[in-house]
């Protein structure tokens, strides 16, 4: 009788590579839930495949519970090694959540949706990885308590626990005062204002623009530590160096609320989102970190100017 497809896992490495393939969007989408960034969970897809082609395939009778448990392994030993030894990497930016922004209906359902995408990344950091590992497998993939208990070093019912514990420590999290609501067409503006005075090297400009307290975050990749500027006059002085940078930008919907995203040559080259409030920016984020960026490039992000007010690059 010859063997179902779950079952037949092939050793020739082309028909290998293309099985693996099918299950590569499942699999990043889990590394992605437990580790966070998109250049992390690309690393233990990676690693994933690597270990698969060196294994004994004959071996594997179900290629999807070994690939579901192999990544997570990969992604429970970064997790382990971030608590053990934090020093070892440098505090990022987190990768922003980008949605491309649009004139043409409410936002409400998509602003929603990515603070809540926000919020849940958060809220995972809080726990502790055997938590994050239970909840995220069970609870967002469905993978079952026994498969989890294998693979956290537990049994069935402790992982159980475990995924119960975490559910009770998001919700409890969940529970603190939500953020008052902002009225996105204002704080665009507020935005549009921060580009237009950029893109001409305003100082003045750009000073009104920002709260006195202003924080501004720059992370251009692991290669450097994030570059931290305080205070009006130092942001603004900042930002006037990216003036052409900033005559690529086009707005988005970054972290929920109105950003910008620069594009060059069909590439998206730095994210940037802002906190507003009392019509003044408090926090800027920058991201150029390409290798984090590059999965933004398909989501046609490039448009018509902010705020219809802008003008575009000559």
């Amino acid at each position: 009788m010859p063997p179902t497809q779950e079952t037949d896992v092939t050793d020739d490495q082309d028909e290998l590579a293309r099985r693996f393939e099918t299950h590569r969007p499942r699999l990043r989408a889990l590394a992605r839930r437990l580790l966070g960034t998109e250049a992390a969970a690309d690393d233990a897809v990676q690693e994933t495949w690597l270990r698969l082609a060196r294994a004994d395939v004959a071996a594997i009778d179900r290629l999807e519970a070994w690939l579901t448990t192999v990544v997570t392994r990969v992604a429970l030993d970064v997790l382990r090694g971030r608590r053990t030894h934090p020093t070892e990497s440098l505090d990022r930016v987190p990768d922003p959540v980008v949605s491309a922004w649009t004139t043409d209906g409410p936002y409400d359902a998509v602003i929603l949706a990515d603070r809540v995408e926000v919020a849940l990344r958060v809220l995972l950091d809080a726990l502790t990885p055997a938590e994050r590992v239970a909840f995220v497998l069970h609870d967002l993939f469905g993978v079952p308590f026994g498969e989890i208990g294998a693979l956290v070093d537990r049994s069935p019912d402790a992982a159980r626990q475990l995924a119960s514990r975490a559910r009770r420590r998001i919700r409890s999290a969940a529970d603190v005062p939500p953020r008052v609501p902002t009225d996105a067409d204002r704080d665009r503006a507020v935005v549009d204002a921060f580009l237009a005075a950029t893109r001409d090297g305003d100082l003045d400009r750009l000073v009104a623009t920002l709260a006195p307290d202003v924080v501004l975050r720059e992370d251009f990749g692991p290669s450097a530590p994030v570059a931290v500027h305080r205070g009006a006059p130092d942001v603004a002085e900042q930002a006037a160096l990216f003036a052409a940078l900033a005559r690529h930008a086009v707005p988005a919907l970054v972290d929920g609320a109105p950003g910008l995203v620069a594009v060059r040559d069909g590439r998206v080259r730095a994210v940037l989102s802002f906190a507003v409030a009392a019509g003044r920016i408090t926090r800027l984020d920058v991201v150029a970190d390409r290798t984090r960026l590059g999965h933004l490039d398909a989501l046609g992000l490039a448009g018509p100017p902010p705020g219809g007010h802008v003008p575009p690059p000559a």
